[in-house]
């Protein structure tokens, strides 16, 4: 008998992975969760074990936003529905509030008899490495998110518009702010606001992945430079990343929190500069805050966005 005929051998080669691996059972239960498993999630094995697949803090969700589990159609689901290897690309939730990209894999579980008695997924994250030798240099990293900062992006948006003058290169700019991050800070401490900054951010690089640039912009803003994107290219962008921002908070002190997300934007128009563009998104911002506002003091609670 081999020494790799083993349970615990096999167990462990499976443990020593970076890949996560989790395996669950015909009532989609999970039976073993990874250490990689648990590295990528931030999801120890004993908050998983004996549990649903489809539990909130572990949903996959599709690059447009919507939540497969939410219909009882993760990858694991589907492949012990049709007997077959599923592959996808889309999100895991991570324990601190953000979002993962991940590459998907499922296949259904056999026995000796050759009937499905469960599901094995394999994930693994998908790297976004948006860092060009400019960004190295001093000033041009932002220090509480990692992501571009303010400075970089001023140098983004203003080769952006003179590509788009020069040879009509479209592109739209999205401006995206955390209301009421000052009061948060203020309960909670500074290190509880950058938490929530850093939250944010990775979700922004996870669900834009190479398509966009992304960076700081103020104490409480992000910018997203949508590149070779038109107006109905950067309406769906725009729809879908709001979707996206709505699952993000963080857990401090053991509770957890979250703020509104208010979302103005526009695409490049002829004859823009860099003052026009930068105007007009600052008045879809503005219409988003007063649409909150409104909404606030009606007793909706909800993401905004014009």
């Amino acid at each position: 008998m081999s020494p790799f005929d083993e349970f615990e051998v096999c167990r462990n080669i499976l443990e020593s992975l970076l890949t996560g691996v989790c395996v669950v059972n015909m009532q989609r239960k999970i039976v073993f969760w990874s250490d990689g498993a648990a590295r990528i999630t931030g999801h120890p094995r004993h908050e998983v074990i004996g549990h649903s697949c489809m539990a909130e803090t572990l949903l996959h969700c599709h690059e447009s936003g919507c939540c497969e589990s939410s219909h009882g159609e993760c990858a694991m689901s589907r492949a012990i529905k049709t007997a077959q290897h599923i592959e996808t690309v889309g999100f895991l939730h991570h324990k601190s509030g953000y979002e993962v990209p991940v590459r998907v894999r499922a296949v259904p579980v056999h026995n000796q008899h050759g009937s499905i008695i469960g599901a094995v997924e394999t994930f693994d994250e998908l790297e976004n490495d948006r860092h060009g030798p400019e960004e190295d240099l001093p000033g041009y990293v932002d220090t509480v998110t990692g992501l571009p900062s303010p400075a970089l992006m001023q140098s983004h948006l203003r080769e952006a518009v003179r590509a788009f003058d020069e040879l009509q290169v479209p592109f739209g700019v999205l401006r995206l702010r955390l209301q009421g991050l000052e009061h948060f800070r203020a309960a909670f401490g500074p290190d509880a606001a950058s938490s929530f900054l850093r939250v944010v951010a990775r979700s922004l690089a996870g669900d834009l992945g190479n398509t966009a640039s992304v960076g700081r912009w103020t104490e409480d803003e992000f910018l997203v430079i949508l590149n070779n994107c038109g107006e109905e290219a950067f309406n769906t962008v725009r729809g879908e990343l709001r979707g996206m921002l709505t699952n993000n908070s963080i857990e401090w002190w053991g509770e957890k929190h979250s703020l509104p997300i208010v979302m103005g934007g526009a695409t490049a128009q002829l004859g823009d500069t860099m003052p026009t563009l930068v105007d007009r998104v600052q008045e879809s911002l503005d219409t988003a805050l007063e649409t909150l506002i409104r909404t606030t003091a009606a007793g909706n609670d909800g993401p905004a966005g014009s």
